[in-house]
């Protein structure tokens, strides 16, 4: 009797400590998932402010929100928008540096906004059915040019009342086009007055509002991104035959006179031309290039070409040097500046626009996501992080290369356990030297074996780097505390090594993946530092694909978490919104090459599953469609191998809110601490942390 009761108390203890962990680490998931980021720095054209947005957890309207915070120099930034139930996004400065105009959905549709730099009311700028896509401001005056939509609501109504709703499949979409408004500030109505009507033209009191110019039209062609030329007098813009996710493959350059609106083709080749950027003279323009390929673009490099802006000679490649691709180009008066990532880090680069030589001129922090420059060249403002930090904005100039960070984001985590972060490397299977980000927790013992959780990254070409903190869907940080090591694999194919390392899982996917994960895996059992019973395998995307390639070709795990990933790719290639990629990839159609459709499928060893293996999938992904979710539910069951499959109702690829994003961090946390640490699961989340409140001082309703 004494020891039932004994065991009885020592279960009760044993549970009652799991589920005070489950509460704790509740309390941590909402914590991480309401860090706040800042990101887009726009520096003001004489180089003395920074527009920057930042987005925070809104729990209560279950949303994330996105607001426009200004830096001036010398003092602390402060939070310039407030959009209530919406968010203020694309902040960008007009050329006289007085105005700053933004994105924001205060009713339905995305509209231009303005207001101005020293404070005061956001005036709004359009008003336009359907919305805004992009705008950008005139270099030379109070001038917005904006894409939107060319829809015919009438045919759309009148079709609808008639058939009622249905789509034919590859021929439903909008077509954008180019206009220009001239922005008039103090012009639009106060309550008290009245805009002008069609009926009330004379009416000397009405107030009237400024009418925008369509600069291009048609069906048979949609405006991407577009570029004004330093004069005003130009817009260069990337012409594709439609809207569509895959039209980007058909691309080419186009330029447009705002003047008499006439638009002569300035590139025209096969493949991708597009994200067109003028030289501060005017004479040249540069961009983005597949330079013709379409059969293998989606893993190699892109190239940067020039050319001249009056089409008088034939485009130029620059930047050659760059074994990787080379991004968010800028073109100004001090020189041409570029984003590249050399492995885990990605810097500053210096292009010689004669030359077409390059180097690496800033390299801190470690990784640079974002560049703004002042009209003249010398001043500027980048987003950026190093390992141990949040990512933040900075300031710094072109001649010292020194950057100060103007925001304070890392605060958030300072009380924080995050633990450790370190790039580790080893040789896979074939020999190919693989890197991958090794966290450990904050009392970690060398001389102790720890469970292992392995988290793979999407894309393929995605990457991990060090940092302390991961919040999407994976609880690593609560891993970390709760006494795990971390493992996050760049695997073949992952960007920053080159373009033959991003090529060595061509017809190989799947395959040479798991070489390199579980090649990582094996470094780490020979350096004796994990419990090689206890280690779990995740991934969202791509990684989801890899986790449920591991989940049908080795038992070595104990247990799988597989998110929004390919089971078949047969099934993928029929149902997925890029087709390509897979003809890429596999440089086949399954009907052309079955075999190699079935080596890589994760489906094919369905027989051999033995792994508790939990599915994540939206309901209505489009990349990867939840046909692939079912397929590999259905397989595991037949298998008699324990799994879940939970939905994401309403949701696509990712899952964009947070209370959704909170479940899919507890489903996750359930599912390995029952087959890793066997421990009891909760059913429910009960919230333990109060929501950070939304900033209340409204300076801009």
């Amino acid at each position: 009797m004494r020891i039932s009761v004994l065991i009885f108390f020592l279960f009760y203890i044993s549970s009652f400590a799991a589920y005070s962990q489950s509460k704790e680490a509740t309390r941590q998931f909402e914590e991480i998932l309401s860090l706040r980021s800042a990101f887009n720095p726009q520096i003001s054209p004489d180089g003395s402010m920074i527009a920057y947005q930042v987005r925070s957890t809104d729990w209560k309207e279950n949303r994330y929100d996105e607001e426009i915070w200004l830096y001036k120099e010398g003092h602390p930034p402060f939070q310039l928008t407030y959009t209530e139930k919406g968010s203020s996004t694309q902040p960008q400065w007009s050329h006289d540096s007085q105005w700053i105009a933004f994105l924001a959905d205060r009713d339905e549709d995305n509209q231009v906004y303005m207001i101005r730099a020293a404070g005061g009311e956001a005036q709004q700028v359009t008003s336009v059915e359907g919305g805004i896509q992009q705008f950008s401001w005139s270099p030379t005056e109070l001038r917005i040019a904006y894409t939107k939509a060319d829809k015919d609501k009438e045919e759309e109504k009148a079709r609808k009342e008639r058939f009622g709703e249905f789509a034919v499949e590859d021929e439903e979409y909008d077509q954008y086009h180019l206009w220009t408004l001239a922005v008039q500030p103090d012009m639009w109505p106060r309550p008290e007055e009245m805009p002008c009507t069609n009926d009330s033209t004379d009416n000397e009191d009405c107030i009237q509002n400024p009418k925008s110019e369509q600069l291009t039209e048609g069906d048979h062609f949609s405006v991407s991104s577009f570029a004004w030329s330093p004069d005003g007098d130009q817009i260069a813009f990337q012409r594709q035959k439609t809207s569509q996710l895959l039209s980007f493959f058909s691309a080419d350059i186009a330029v447009i006179s705002v003047k008499d609106h006439q638009i002569r083709t300035l590139v025209d080749t096969p493949g991708y031309d597009g994200n067109p950027v003028w030289s501060p003279d005017g004479q040249w323009i540069a961009y983005q290039s597949s330079d013709g390929d379409t059969l293998s673009n989606f893993y190699k490099n892109g190239k940067i070409l020039k050319i001249p802006a009056d089409g008088s000679k034939q485009p130029q490649s620059i930047a050659t040097d760059i074994d990787e691709e080379v991004f968010n180009l800028h073109w100004n008066p001090n020189g041409m500046y570029a984003l590249a990532r050399q492995r885990t880090n990605q810097y500053v680069y210096e292009i010689n626009p004669e030359s077409g030589k390059s180097k690496a001129i800033l390299k801190n922090p470690d990784n640079v996501y974002a560049l703004s420059f002042s009209q003249n060249g010398e001043n500027l403002a980048l987003q950026g992080r190093s390992a141990t930090q949040l990512t933040e904005i900075y300031t710094t100039t072109t001649r010292q290369w020194e950057p100060i960070a103007v925001s304070n984001m890392t605060q958030q985590i300072q009380d924080m356990r995050v633990g450790s972060s370190e790039v580790i490397q080893w040789n896979s299977r074939d020999d190919a030297t693989i890197e991958g980000i090794l966290h450990k927790p904050d009392d970690y013992d060398p001389s102790k074996q720890y469970p292992l959780m392995v988290v793979i990254h999407g894309g393929p070409t995605g990457i991990d780097t060090p940092t302390p903190v991961l919040g999407y869907v994976y609880p690593v940080n609560q891993w970390l505390e709760k006494g795990a090591l971390v493992l996050r694999p760049n695997y073949r194919g992952s960007a920053g090594y080159g373009e033959d390392f991003r090529s060595l899982n061509v017809r190989n996917l799947g395959v040479g993946d798991m070489w390199d994960v579980m090649s990582g895996v094996d470094y780490l059992a020979e350096q004796d530092m994990i419990d090689t019973t206890r280690m779990g395998a995740m991934g969202w995307s791509q990684g989801g694909y890899i986790s449920a390639f591991l989940a049908t070709n080795t038992n070595r795990f104990q247990a799988i978490s597989v998110g929004a990933g390919i089971s078949d790719w047969t099934t993928y290639y029929v149902n997925t919104d890029i087709h390509p990629f897979t003809r890429q990839y596999l440089q086949a159609t399954p009907w052309d090459d079955p075999d190699v459709y079935a080596k890589t499928s994760p489906m094919t060893n369905i027989r051999n599953a033995s792994t508790p293996t939990l599915i994540q999938h939206g309901e209505n992904d489009k990349r990867v469609p939840i046909p692939n979710a079912y397929k590999l539910y259905q397989g595991l069951r037949d298998m008699q191998v324990d799994t879940k499959l939970i939905v994401y109702k309403d949701f696509g690829h990712g899952i964009n809110k947070p209370k959704e994003r909170l479940a899919a961090v507890w489903h996750n946390w359930q599912w390995f601490n029952k087959y890793l640490w066997d421990e009891p699961n909760e059913d429910t989340v009960e919230a333990t942390v109060e929501k950070p409140e939304k900033n209340m001082n409204k300076p801009d309703h």
